[in-house]
Protein backbone atom coordinates (compact mmCIF):
# COMPACT_ATOMS: atom_id res chain seq x y z
CA UNK A 1 0.00 0.00 0.00
CA UNK A 2 2.76 2.42 0.96
CA UNK A 3 4.50 1.64 -2.33
CA UNK A 4 1.34 2.58 -4.26
CA UNK A 5 1.00 5.84 -2.31
CA UNK A 6 4.66 6.63 -2.86
CA UNK A 7 4.26 6.10 -6.59
CA UNK A 8 1.17 8.34 -6.66
CA UNK A 9 2.94 11.08 -4.71
CA UNK A 10 5.92 10.87 -7.06
CA UNK A 11 3.61 11.14 -10.04
CA UNK A 12 1.89 14.22 -8.57
CA UNK A 13 5.26 15.83 -7.87
CA UNK A 14 6.42 15.15 -11.42
CA UNK A 15 3.21 16.66 -12.84
CA UNK A 16 3.60 19.69 -10.59
CA UNK A 17 7.21 20.16 -11.73
CA UNK A 18 6.15 19.82 -15.36
CA UNK A 19 3.43 22.46 -14.91
CA UNK A 20 5.88 24.78 -13.12
CA UNK A 21 8.45 24.29 -15.90
CA UNK A 22 5.86 25.11 -18.56
CA UNK A 23 4.75 28.21 -16.64
CA UNK A 24 8.34 29.34 -16.20
CA UNK A 25 9.17 28.81 -19.86
CA UNK A 26 6.07 30.72 -20.96
CA UNK A 27 7.07 33.69 -18.82
CA UNK A 28 10.84 33.59 -19.33
CA UNK A 29 11.44 32.77 -22.99
CA UNK A 30 10.11 36.08 -24.39
CA UNK A 31 12.85 37.88 -22.44
CA UNK A 32 15.77 35.65 -23.44
CA UNK A 33 17.12 37.88 -26.23
CA UNK A 34 17.06 41.06 -24.17
CA UNK A 35 18.60 39.30 -21.16
CA UNK A 36 21.40 38.00 -23.41
CA UNK A 37 22.01 41.52 -24.74
CA UNK A 38 22.11 42.84 -21.16
CA UNK A 39 24.70 40.21 -20.23
CA UNK A 40 26.72 41.07 -23.34
CA UNK A 41 26.80 44.75 -22.39
CA UNK A 42 27.89 43.79 -18.88
CA UNK A 43 30.57 41.28 -19.94
CA UNK A 44 31.69 42.39 -23.42
CA UNK A 45 31.74 38.78 -24.58
CA UNK A 46 29.14 36.93 -26.61
CA UNK A 47 30.23 33.56 -25.25
CA UNK A 48 30.31 34.71 -21.63
CA UNK A 49 26.88 36.29 -22.15
CA UNK A 50 25.49 32.99 -23.36
CA UNK A 51 26.92 31.23 -20.30
CA UNK A 52 25.48 33.93 -18.01
CA UNK A 53 22.02 33.55 -19.56
CA UNK A 54 22.10 29.78 -19.08
CA UNK A 55 23.16 30.19 -15.47
CA UNK A 56 20.55 32.93 -14.85
CA UNK A 57 17.69 30.92 -16.31
CA UNK A 58 18.72 27.87 -14.31
CA UNK A 59 18.80 29.93 -11.12
CA UNK A 60 15.45 31.49 -11.94
CA UNK A 61 13.86 28.12 -12.66
CA UNK A 62 15.15 26.67 -9.41
CA UNK A 63 13.75 29.56 -7.39
CA UNK A 64 10.58 30.06 -9.43
CA UNK A 65 8.39 28.72 -6.63
CA UNK A 66 9.59 31.57 -4.42
CA UNK A 67 8.72 34.26 -6.96
CA UNK A 68 4.96 33.74 -6.65
CA UNK A 69 4.10 36.61 -8.95
CA UNK A 70 5.45 39.28 -6.63
CA UNK A 71 6.57 42.33 -8.58
CA UNK A 72 7.73 42.32 -12.17
CA UNK A 73 8.93 39.00 -13.55
CA UNK A 74 11.13 40.88 -16.05
CA UNK A 75 12.79 42.86 -13.26
CA UNK A 76 13.32 39.64 -11.32
CA UNK A 77 15.09 38.08 -14.31
CA UNK A 78 17.26 41.18 -14.71
CA UNK A 79 18.19 41.02 -11.04
CA UNK A 80 19.31 37.41 -11.33
CA UNK A 81 21.17 38.05 -14.61
CA UNK A 82 22.90 41.20 -13.34
CA UNK A 83 24.11 39.42 -10.22
CA UNK A 84 25.32 36.50 -12.35
CA UNK A 85 27.32 38.96 -14.45
CA UNK A 86 28.75 40.76 -11.42
CA UNK A 87 29.82 37.40 -9.97
CA UNK A 88 31.42 36.44 -13.29
CA UNK A 89 33.31 39.75 -13.39
CA UNK A 90 34.47 39.30 -9.80
CA UNK A 91 35.93 35.90 -10.66
CA UNK A 92 37.77 37.17 -13.75
CA UNK A 93 41.47 37.93 -13.75
CA UNK A 94 40.72 40.96 -15.92
CA UNK A 95 37.36 42.60 -15.28
CA UNK A 96 37.52 44.74 -18.42
CA UNK A 97 37.56 43.84 -22.09
CA UNK A 98 39.29 46.04 -24.62
CA UNK A 99 39.72 46.96 -28.23
CA UNK A 100 43.38 47.49 -29.19
CA UNK A 101 43.11 51.29 -29.50
CA UNK A 102 42.17 51.44 -25.81
CA UNK A 103 45.44 49.81 -24.79
CA UNK A 104 48.30 51.55 -26.57
CA UNK A 105 49.15 54.17 -29.22
CA UNK A 106 48.79 53.39 -32.93
CA UNK A 107 51.79 51.86 -34.65
CA UNK A 108 53.31 51.66 -38.10
CA UNK A 109 55.14 48.40 -37.38
CA UNK A 110 53.87 45.17 -38.85
CA UNK A 111 52.48 42.66 -36.32
CA UNK A 112 54.23 39.43 -35.39
CA UNK A 113 50.94 37.49 -35.46
CA UNK A 114 51.14 36.57 -31.77
CA UNK A 115 48.01 37.42 -29.72
CA UNK A 116 48.53 38.88 -26.28
CA UNK A 117 47.64 36.01 -23.91
CA UNK A 118 46.89 38.17 -20.87
CA UNK A 119 44.37 40.58 -22.42
CA UNK A 120 40.62 39.97 -22.65
CA UNK A 121 39.29 41.38 -25.92
CA UNK A 122 35.82 42.64 -26.73
CA UNK A 123 33.71 40.40 -28.98
CA UNK A 124 31.10 41.37 -31.59
CA UNK A 125 27.40 40.68 -31.17
CA UNK A 126 25.36 39.19 -34.05
CA UNK A 127 22.36 41.25 -35.09
CA UNK A 128 20.32 38.04 -35.29
CA UNK A 129 20.21 38.13 -31.48
CA UNK A 130 18.68 41.62 -31.58
CA UNK A 131 15.48 40.36 -33.17
CA UNK A 132 12.44 41.18 -31.11
CA UNK A 133 14.23 43.92 -29.14
CA UNK A 134 12.96 47.46 -29.72
CA UNK A 135 15.31 49.71 -31.70
CA UNK A 136 14.32 52.85 -29.84
CA UNK A 137 14.69 53.76 -26.17
CA UNK A 138 12.55 51.48 -23.96
CA UNK A 139 11.10 54.44 -22.06
CA UNK A 140 11.59 58.22 -21.75
CA UNK A 141 14.02 57.81 -18.84
CA UNK A 142 16.65 56.10 -21.02
CA UNK A 143 19.48 58.31 -22.28
CA UNK A 144 20.45 55.99 -25.11
CA UNK A 145 18.38 54.27 -27.76
CA UNK A 146 18.92 50.53 -28.03
CA UNK A 147 20.65 50.92 -31.40
CA UNK A 148 23.15 53.40 -29.96
CA UNK A 149 23.82 51.27 -26.90
CA UNK A 150 24.80 48.17 -28.86
CA UNK A 151 27.40 49.82 -31.11
CA UNK A 152 30.83 48.29 -30.79
CA UNK A 153 32.51 51.52 -29.67
CA UNK A 154 29.86 52.13 -26.99
CA UNK A 155 30.15 48.62 -25.58
CA UNK A 156 33.95 49.01 -25.59
CA UNK A 157 33.61 52.30 -23.69
CA UNK A 158 31.38 50.96 -20.93
CA UNK A 159 33.71 47.98 -20.41
CA UNK A 160 36.17 50.44 -18.86
CA UNK A 161 33.74 51.27 -16.06
CA UNK A 162 33.96 49.41 -12.74
CA UNK A 163 31.35 46.62 -12.70
CA UNK A 164 28.87 48.29 -10.36
CA UNK A 165 29.06 51.59 -12.23
CA UNK A 166 28.62 49.66 -15.47
CA UNK A 167 25.53 47.95 -14.10
CA UNK A 168 24.04 51.22 -12.84
CA UNK A 169 24.60 52.96 -16.18
CA UNK A 170 23.11 50.09 -18.19
CA UNK A 171 20.08 49.76 -15.95
CA UNK A 172 19.33 53.50 -15.73
CA UNK A 173 20.63 55.10 -18.93
CA UNK A 174 20.19 52.21 -21.37
CA UNK A 175 17.14 50.39 -19.97
CA UNK A 176 15.57 53.48 -18.40
CA UNK A 177 15.09 52.21 -14.86
CA UNK A 178 14.95 54.71 -12.02
CA UNK A 179 17.70 54.90 -9.41
CA UNK A 180 15.20 53.53 -6.87
CA UNK A 181 14.51 50.50 -9.07
CA UNK A 182 18.23 49.97 -9.72
CA UNK A 183 18.96 50.16 -5.99
CA UNK A 184 16.35 47.48 -5.33
CA UNK A 185 17.88 45.27 -8.00
CA UNK A 186 21.54 45.81 -7.14
CA UNK A 187 21.17 46.22 -3.41
CA UNK A 188 22.24 49.34 -1.59
CA UNK A 189 20.73 52.80 -1.25
CA UNK A 190 19.35 55.10 -3.90
CA UNK A 191 22.06 57.72 -3.15
CA UNK A 192 24.75 55.08 -3.73
CA UNK A 193 23.24 54.26 -7.14
CA UNK A 194 23.02 57.96 -8.04
CA UNK A 195 26.67 58.38 -7.04
CA UNK A 196 27.77 55.38 -9.13
CA UNK A 197 25.70 56.66 -12.04
CA UNK A 198 27.23 60.14 -11.84
CA UNK A 199 30.77 58.73 -11.86
CA UNK A 200 29.93 56.44 -14.80
CA UNK A 201 28.50 59.34 -16.79
CA UNK A 202 31.55 61.48 -16.09
CA UNK A 203 33.84 58.70 -17.27
CA UNK A 204 31.78 58.09 -20.40
CA UNK A 205 31.79 61.82 -21.22
CA UNK A 206 35.52 61.53 -21.93
CA UNK A 207 34.64 59.31 -24.88
CA UNK A 208 31.42 61.09 -25.83
CA UNK A 209 31.73 64.84 -25.06
CA UNK A 210 28.31 65.43 -26.64
CA UNK A 211 26.79 63.06 -24.11
CA UNK A 212 25.95 60.22 -26.48
CA UNK A 213 27.47 58.10 -29.25
CA UNK A 214 26.77 59.14 -32.84
CA UNK A 215 23.63 57.63 -34.30
CA UNK A 216 24.35 54.84 -36.78
CA UNK A 217 21.24 54.42 -38.95
CA UNK A 218 20.92 51.70 -41.54
CA UNK A 219 23.12 52.42 -44.58
CA UNK A 220 21.51 54.68 -47.17
CA UNK A 221 21.83 54.10 -50.92
CA UNK A 222 25.20 55.86 -51.17
CA UNK A 223 26.59 53.93 -48.22
CA UNK A 224 25.32 50.66 -49.67
CA UNK A 225 27.27 51.41 -52.82
CA UNK A 226 30.27 52.07 -50.58
CA UNK A 227 29.82 48.66 -48.98
CA UNK A 228 29.56 47.00 -52.40
CA UNK A 229 32.86 48.64 -53.35
CA UNK A 230 34.35 47.43 -50.06
CA UNK A 231 33.53 43.82 -50.96
CA UNK A 232 34.93 44.25 -54.47
CA UNK A 233 38.16 45.77 -53.15
CA UNK A 234 38.74 42.89 -50.75
CA UNK A 235 37.90 40.17 -53.24
CA UNK A 236 40.17 41.76 -55.87
CA UNK A 237 42.87 42.74 -53.36
CA UNK A 238 42.48 46.23 -54.82
CA UNK A 239 44.57 48.28 -52.41
CA UNK A 240 43.90 51.65 -54.06
CA UNK A 241 40.18 50.96 -54.22
CA UNK A 242 40.08 49.88 -50.57
CA UNK A 243 42.03 52.87 -49.25
CA UNK A 244 39.84 55.27 -51.25
CA UNK A 245 36.86 54.14 -49.13
CA UNK A 246 38.50 55.21 -45.85
CA UNK A 247 38.26 58.53 -44.07
CA UNK A 248 41.59 60.30 -43.87
CA UNK A 249 41.68 59.67 -40.09
CA UNK A 250 40.19 56.16 -40.21
CA UNK A 251 41.32 53.57 -37.66
CA UNK A 252 41.91 49.84 -38.09
CA UNK A 253 42.04 47.35 -35.20
CA UNK A 254 42.32 43.55 -35.29
CA UNK A 255 41.85 41.84 -31.92
CA UNK A 256 43.36 39.61 -30.59
CA UNK A 257 46.46 41.28 -32.05
CA UNK A 258 47.55 44.35 -30.09
CA UNK A 259 48.73 46.46 -33.01
CA UNK A 260 46.38 48.98 -34.56
CA UNK A 261 46.70 51.62 -37.25
CA UNK A 262 45.48 55.20 -37.66
CA UNK A 263 45.13 57.08 -40.94
CA UNK A 264 44.92 56.01 -44.56
CA UNK A 265 48.65 55.70 -45.17
CA UNK A 266 49.34 53.49 -42.15
CA UNK A 267 46.37 51.27 -43.01
CA UNK A 268 47.53 51.10 -46.62
CA UNK A 269 50.99 49.94 -45.58
CA UNK A 270 49.52 47.23 -43.38
CA UNK A 271 47.23 45.75 -46.04
CA UNK A 272 49.89 46.07 -48.72
CA UNK A 273 51.94 43.77 -46.50
CA UNK A 274 49.16 41.48 -45.20
CA UNK A 275 47.34 40.67 -48.43
CA UNK A 276 50.48 39.12 -49.89
CA UNK A 277 49.92 36.11 -47.61
CA UNK A 278 46.63 35.08 -49.25
CA UNK A 279 45.66 33.68 -52.61
CA UNK A 280 42.08 34.84 -52.42
CA UNK A 281 39.31 36.24 -50.22
CA UNK A 282 35.53 36.02 -50.13
CA UNK A 283 33.26 38.24 -48.00
CA UNK A 284 29.85 37.03 -46.83
CA UNK A 285 27.49 39.81 -45.65
CA UNK A 286 26.29 39.68 -42.06
CA UNK A 287 25.59 42.29 -39.37
CA UNK A 288 26.96 42.90 -35.87
CA UNK A 289 26.31 45.46 -33.13
CA UNK A 290 23.78 47.21 -35.35
CA UNK A 291 26.54 47.89 -37.89
CA UNK A 292 27.49 46.56 -41.34
CA UNK A 293 29.65 43.45 -41.04
CA UNK A 294 31.18 40.71 -43.16
CA UNK A 295 32.59 37.26 -42.59
CA UNK A 296 35.86 36.82 -44.45
CA UNK A 297 37.02 33.49 -45.90
CA UNK A 298 40.55 33.19 -47.26
CA UNK A 299 42.80 30.59 -48.79
CA UNK A 300 46.56 30.45 -48.95
CA UNK A 301 46.91 28.49 -52.20
CA UNK A 302 44.92 28.12 -55.41
CA UNK A 303 43.44 24.72 -54.55
CA UNK A 304 43.02 25.20 -50.81
CA UNK A 305 39.70 25.48 -48.94
CA UNK A 306 38.02 28.79 -48.26
CA UNK A 307 38.59 28.86 -44.49
CA UNK A 308 37.03 31.15 -41.87
CA UNK A 309 39.38 34.07 -41.32
CA UNK A 310 37.79 37.05 -39.59
CA UNK A 311 34.63 39.00 -38.80
CA UNK A 312 34.70 42.58 -40.14
CA UNK A 313 32.65 45.27 -38.34
CA UNK A 314 32.48 48.67 -40.06
CA UNK A 315 31.59 52.14 -38.81
CA UNK A 316 30.46 54.55 -41.52
CA UNK A 317 30.45 58.33 -41.53
CA UNK A 318 28.64 59.80 -44.50
CA UNK A 319 30.27 58.21 -47.58
CA UNK A 320 33.40 56.80 -45.96
CA UNK A 321 34.56 54.14 -43.50
CA UNK A 322 35.69 55.73 -40.25
CA UNK A 323 36.52 52.61 -38.28
CA UNK A 324 37.26 49.04 -39.32
CA UNK A 325 37.52 46.25 -36.75
CA UNK A 326 38.57 42.76 -37.83
CA UNK A 327 38.09 40.04 -35.26
CA UNK A 328 41.09 38.11 -36.42
CA UNK A 329 42.21 34.51 -36.02
CA UNK A 330 42.62 32.53 -33.88
CA UNK A 331 39.69 34.15 -32.01
CA UNK A 332 37.75 35.29 -35.08
CA UNK A 333 36.87 31.91 -36.64
CA UNK A 334 35.27 30.61 -33.45
CA UNK A 335 32.74 33.44 -33.74
CA UNK A 336 31.45 32.14 -37.08
CA UNK A 337 29.11 29.58 -35.50
CA UNK A 338 27.39 32.32 -33.51
CA UNK A 339 26.80 34.20 -36.76
CA UNK A 340 25.25 31.07 -38.29
CA UNK A 341 28.18 30.66 -40.69
CA UNK A 342 30.27 27.59 -41.59
CA UNK A 343 33.98 27.35 -40.89
CA UNK A 344 34.65 26.33 -44.50
CA UNK A 345 32.89 27.92 -47.46
CA UNK A 346 31.93 25.13 -49.86
CA UNK A 347 29.66 26.95 -52.34
CA UNK A 348 30.61 25.36 -55.69
CA UNK A 349 29.48 28.49 -57.51
CA UNK A 350 32.36 30.56 -56.18
CA UNK A 351 34.62 31.69 -59.01
CA UNK A 352 38.35 32.20 -58.93
CA UNK A 353 39.45 35.40 -57.19
CA UNK A 354 39.06 38.41 -59.41
CA UNK A 355 42.32 40.28 -60.02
Amino acid sequence: MSSVMSTAETSREERARAVASQSFAKLAEPFRHEIKLHCYRMLGSLHEAEDAVQESYLRAWRSFDGFEGRGSFRAWLYQIATNACLNALASRKNRRRFLPDQRAPATTDMPDGMPAPDIAWLEPYPDSYLEGIADDAPNPEARYASREAVQLAFVAAIQQLPPRQRAALILCDVLGWSAVEAATLLGGSTPSINSALQRARERLARTYPDGRPPVAPSPDAAQQRLLDRYVQAWERFDLDGFVALLKEDATYTMPPLQQWYAGRQAIRRFFGWAWKSYHGCRLVPTAANGQPAYAAYTRTDADGPWAAHSIHVLSLEHAAISRLTLFFKPDGPRLFRSFGLPLVLTDPGIAEPRR
